[in-house]
């Protein structure tokens, strides 16, 4: 499968967005390493993909509309489809929460791991997941860039 990539640059750092040509079906951090074999082609999804995550960065969106293809097992994505669909932006929500929400109410450490595994970070807003306590923990590019993320959306409400 031709995978196609788009580097933009963010307040977060450099993201690295990735097509196969009809959706979105990555985004890296500029920290994270990939094997994949990534065609440095734009596309009109990843021109989508980049202009909706700049408006998202200025302030001036709170959803995503691109196509997007999640590839996962079934939990992990229906912890991705809650996210989407129950976590505004600008809130946040404790990995129980998210749990019991997915069908599985014991399962906070699961959805940790599906957040671990979020292969479209900020669109798919993993970001917005935190401890029961309202505690930050864990997040693939780090904590810092969590905190960043949230700190925008809270100065954007």
């Amino acid at each position: 499968m031709n995978m196609n990539g788009k580097t933009i640059q963010s307040p977060i750092g450099e993201l690295t967005v990735v097509s196969d040509g009809e959706f979105v079906t990555h985004i890296y951090f500029h920290c994270e390493a990939t094997n994949e074999k990534i065609q440095r082609k734009d596309t009109p999804v990843l021109q989508a993909a980049a202009k909706q995550l700049g408006e998202y960065f200025e302030g001036r969106r709170k959803t995503f509309d691109v196509p997007l293809k999640l590839s996962g097992g079934a939990f992990h994505k229906k912890v991705w489809e809650v996210m989407l669909a129950k976590v505004p932006f600008g809130s946040t929500i404790s990995y129980s929460e998210i749990a019991k929400m997915a069908g599985n109410p014991k399962a906070a450490r699961a959805v940790g791991a599906a957040n671990n595994r979020n292969p479209i970070p900020i669109i798919v807003p993993c970001h917005r997941v935190v401890g029961k306590s309202g505690k930050l923990t864990g997040f693939r590019a780090g904590l810092d860039i969590k905190e960043k993320l949230l700190e925008l959306e809270r100065r954007k409400i």
